[in-house]
């Protein structure tokens, strides 16, 4: 059976403490592709040092998905399979023999992978979902000026596959700026406001911004698009919305925006948690505590991008803990506190809390 061409393409600036490693996760692949567009550090000269074929050029004014497409003009044309990434994402070793094999044995032009796209402090998965950015060389091109999407070129069928054998890791470099995807987002909306999936990013945005206002009726616009039916986006928004009304300090409208948000999914444990936290804060315990032990009723984390950290890590037990405390229910609280502390040890509250539960529990 014949052996299939497989390329790796990215884009970069100002990545040169990446370099190494991203090549060497990417070895497997039989060419590398860089374009950089305006490094003033040694990124071009690692890169080429370390055998990646790499041209520069600035695009101006700056769109990732014009960036993205420059890039994919580098790969030959005779390439079978495109690998898409960025120098801080690191493939686990084997990936070119899964993605032959699953590309030989199915009728496919794309593949949706696993991608761990955040890690906590014990080096754990925190944030994990499907992307699909491997595809055929021809029939697709990148949309959007940020938050990218590959979409099909006209005439083209997609025809995917889903895989969990096949793992990037995400290790960002947090010092980079995001500036420029505000106005890069309220451009993609502008440029297309029935597109529910930006609309969303841009509420969000805001939402990062402070700019409660502008997040609210964005978010409000995301949900009322005929497109934007996916539920948990859609109980993101409403979640989002809500956060901003509290940050306003206009509480029962984010409790009947975070209502909402459980209704639309109440197969996700964030709705009810964030509830939780709101009435806690509003010293309704019994009320936040009910929330809390619904949201440990869910077990199962989505593989979508929009599951919390928070949901998930020590945050669960330390609520559920100080909660029973304050409603004497004191063995509970020990043992949720002690979850907490166990789950980040590191934290000298957590420590504190469950030092006291303790003490308390021996007088």
């Amino acid at each position: 059976m014949k052996k299939l061409k497989v390329c790796v393409y990215a884009i970069s600036k100002n990545e040169g403490k990446f370099v190494k490693r991203f090549v060497e996760s990417m070895k497997e692949a039989d060419e590398i592709y860089v374009l950089d567009t305006g490094s003033t550090d040694d990124t071009v000269k690692l890169l080429k040092e370390n055998g990646v074929i790499c041209e520069e050029k600035e695009i101006k004014p700056w769109r990732f998905d014009v960036a993205r497409n420059e890039s994919l003009k580098l790969v030959p044309e005779d390439t079978d399979i495109c690998v898409c990434v960025d120098l801080d994402e690191v493939f686990e070793s084997g990936w070119r023999k899964q993605l032959e094999q699953i590309w030989k044995e199915n009728p496919i032009n794309r593949l949706k992978y696993l991608y761990h796209w955040s890690f906590d402090e014990y080096g754990n998965p925190a944030v994990t979902f499907h992307i699909s950015k491997i595809h055929a060389r021809h029939g697709f091109l990148w949309k959007h000026p940020v938050h990218e999407v590959l979409t099909c070129e006209e005439g083209v069928v997609e025809s995917d596959f889903v895989t969990n054998d096949i793992v990037v890791n995400h290790y960002p470099d947090h010092t980079k700026s995001r500036g420029s995807y505000l106005p890069l987002l309220e451009m993609s909306v502008e440029e297309d406001p029935s597109d529910d999936r930006n609309m969303h990013y841009l509420g969000r945005e805001y939402m990062f911004y402070q700019k409660w206002d502008d997040a609210i009726h964005t978010l409000h616009r995301h949900l009322t698009l005929p497109s934007a039916t996916w539920k948990d986006e859609r109980c993101a928004s409403m979640r989002f919305m809500a956060r901003c009304y509290a940050k306003k300090n206009y509480i029962e409208e984010a409790r009947m925006w975070y209502e909402k948000a459980i209704l639309e999914a109440p197969y996700l444990r964030e709705g009810y948690l964030e509830l939780a936290f709101l009435e806690y804060e509003q010293e309704n315990y019994e009320i936040a505590y009910s929330y809390m032990k619904q949201a440990l009723q869910i077990k199962e984390k989505s593989d979508s991008y929009i599951n919390e950290v928070f949901a998930w890590d020590y945050h669960v037990y330390d609520l559920l803990g100080i909660l029973a405390f304050h409603l004497g229910k004191y063995e509970e609280a020990k043992e949720a506190m002690e979850k907490a502390f166990h789950m980040n040890p590191n934290d000298k509250r957590l420590s504190d809390n469950f030092k006291f539960i303790q003490q308390y529990l021996t007088k």
